[in-house]
């Protein structure tokens, strides 16, 4: 008697099969944001751009956080890990994989030190763990309680509330702790407490895995990658401030975590997750393909 036919192959095909499990990871993904970021604004423009639903195409669970645009790491991750805890106990995965873009990385590395056994993975994307040059830059020219200080913190904090609100949260904001965190100095004492993932010199490979945690990272080098995004010419001028190739926000050696899967894509730190509206480099690679390529590597090594 001839073997009974599987419905799904028989209507979608093996290669089509194939493709709608190619990024169905054991665990669920959260995605979390970097510093002036949010989960959606107006329920429709993802800071993600379009990346979440590339990756529940190709089978995964995915879930997007938001956390305080503007505030110190701990802050961050600790309004991160509410989150956790609540997507571990609604989907009894027990774990998620953690992946963060720029100080959403960071927040990312907080959650998987305070509680490792609810995380399967990070992977960092453009994250500044040796500190990002601007923030350095703003902490060393502003003078506490001065003038500078006091316009940076309230306009950066009033963008901070408007986000929010247009993503349809609210949450406090405190903009001279966030440029604290991010600065070389804020860095140091941050790696000091939570080391795990960080390679022993400035540009090495960080261990693969910690704590029954698998660490991984990926940056680009590329500045001005479109003509029409006006974002670009924005990101030109901060990375002046820089003495090492970088993504306009953070430095090619500064992002290396854990697993360094590549640090020179040809995106800018607005491309690396699909911003702003899809204004990418052309020519260099897909940001969604990037992140689905890297599901299905957590996918092969059982995570």
């Amino acid at each position: 008697m001839d073997e009974p036919v599987d419905a799904e192959r028989a209507e979608v095909g093996e290669g089509a099969l194939a493709l709608k499990s190619y990024a169905q990871t054991r665990y669920p993904i959260v995605l979390c944001h970097g510093m002036a970021g949010f989960k959606a604004m107006f329920g429709v423009i993802d800071y993600f751009g379009g990346i979440a639903s590339a990756l529940r195409s190709g089978g995964a669970e995915v879930y997007a956080t938001e956390v305080p645009q503007f505030d110190s790491t701990e802050a961050r991750g600790e309004a991160l890990l509410a989150q956790v805890e609540d997507i571990v106990a609604r989907t009894g995965s027990g774990k998620v994989n953690l992946v963060g873009h720029s100080h959403g990385g960071l927040d990312a590395r907080y959650v998987a030190a305070v509680r490792p056994d609810l995380i399967a993975s990070v992977t960092t994307i453009g994250s500044p763990h040796q500190g990002a040059e601007l923030a350095s830059f703003l902490q060393e020219n502003l003078r506490e309680g001065g003038f500078a200080e006091g316009a940076l913190s309230f306009l950066a904090n009033s963008l901070g509330a408007v986000l929010s609100l247009l993503s349809g949260h609210t949450a406090p904001q405190d903009a001279i702790a966030a440029v604290r965190s991010l600065s070389a100095t804020g860095m140091r004492e941050f790696n000091a407490r939570y080391p795990a993932g960080l390679p022993a010199g400035r540009c090495g490979q960080g261990p693969a895995e910690e704590g029954g945690v698998r660490f991984f990272s990926w940056s680009g080098t590329a500045v001005v990658t479109s003509l029409v995004d006006p974002t670009d010419l924005t990101l030109k001028l901060i990375s002046t401030l820089y003495s090492e190739s970088n993504d306009g926000m953070v430095g090619r050696c500064s992002s290396h975590f854990g697993e360094v899967l590549r640090d020179d894509y040809a995106m800018n730190h607005l491309d690396e997750v699909n911003q702003l509206f899809g204004f990418i480099n052309l020519s260099g690679p897909n940001p969604k393909s990037v992140f689905r390529s890297h599901a299905s590597r957590l996918k092969a090594v059982g995570l």
